[in-house]
């Protein structure tokens, strides 16, 4: 029963920290735009405009789902924006030609912002990087999924995609973890849409306000009705690789100031969500 409260929290307060943008029956189309982007850049550093925009969260308190997404039009995880918009837009003005995307229909400033100065990437010479910037309580980045995995396996061979689950609070960080758990077992392609389909389908939030070990146990039953068993689970969940890759989650969310889901990010230079792309159908 406490379960399912939280299930219907999570819903309500999730779908209120998303209202910027609510376009989700648009999902479709928004798999293409990358492809488009990345051809009208003239170069692998296209521009994958895909994405909506989830209001950020800074919640310091129990960390449970109704307080993380109440707290989410505050911003980044210092609860306080740092770069203003006009100053991102200055830093883009003076930029030269060469730093931003051929004008084919995305303007620096409108539908993406550059990333002064370029972050480095974590790929070989030759592929270019995009980050998704996501959460698994988020419904509008369960909405843009079924378009982001469409995109993923028909992509250009020279784009390496990477999911990064914001750590903003506990319950975010407790999702991180079952994501990088997943991943750590070889399972990130079989389950992430399961994952997304328990929390938004099922109304099972996979997290237990405040108690970390319940949490631990929920998701391990979830991995068990999913083929894993439960010793698998338990060690990859506190293994140093899943603790290490929550920390480098942790530090892109803060050198990118990730204060948005879902957000994207390309080649370390650019950055857009659906309210700079104009809409998933764009």
């Amino acid at each position: 029963m406490i379960r399912q409260s939280w299930a219907v929290l999570l819903l309500v307060a999730s779908l209120a920290a998303c209202a910027r943008e609510n376009n989700s029956s648009a999902a479709a189309p928004a798999a293409n735009t990358v492809a488009t982007a990345a051809a009208g850049a003239g170069s692998p550093a296209g521009l994958a405009a895909l994405a909506t925009a989830t209001p950020g969260t800074s919640a310091q308190g129990p960390g449970d789902l109704a307080a993380a997404a109440a707290t989410q039009q505050e911003g980044s995880d210092t609860g306080t924006s740092t770069d203003s918009g006009d100053t991102q837009l200055e830093r883009i003005a003076a930029l030269p030609a060469e730093g931003q995307l051929p004008a084919v229909k995305w303007v620096a400033g409108t539908q993406y912002k550059v990333i002064a100065p370029a972050e480095p990437t974590n790929v070989e010479p030759g592929k270019v990087e995009v980050l998704e910037f996501f959460w698994f309580g988020c419904p509008h980045c369960y909405a843009l999924d079924a378009a982001v995995e469409s995109w993923r396996k028909n992509k250009a061979d020279y784009i390496q995609f990477t999911r990064v689950p914001v750590t903003w609070a506990e319950v975010h960080r407790a999702h991180a973890r079952l994501f990088y758990t997943l991943v750590a077992l070889g399972k990130e392609d079989e389950l992430h849409t399961k994952v997304f389909d328990t929390i938004h389908q099922e109304r099972d939030p996979l997290y237990v306000p405040g108690n970390p070990p319940a949490t631990a146990h929920v998701q391990s039953e979830f991995a068990k009705e999913n083929g894993i068993s439960e010793a698998d689970f338990t060690k990859a969940y506190n293994s140093f690789a899943v603790l290490t890759n929550l920390q480098e989650a942790d530090d892109l969310g803060r050198r990118y100031r990730i204060d948005a889901v879902p957000t994207f990010t390309i080649a370390g230079k650019y950055l857009t969500d659906m309210s700079l792309a104009g809409g998933l159908g764009s």
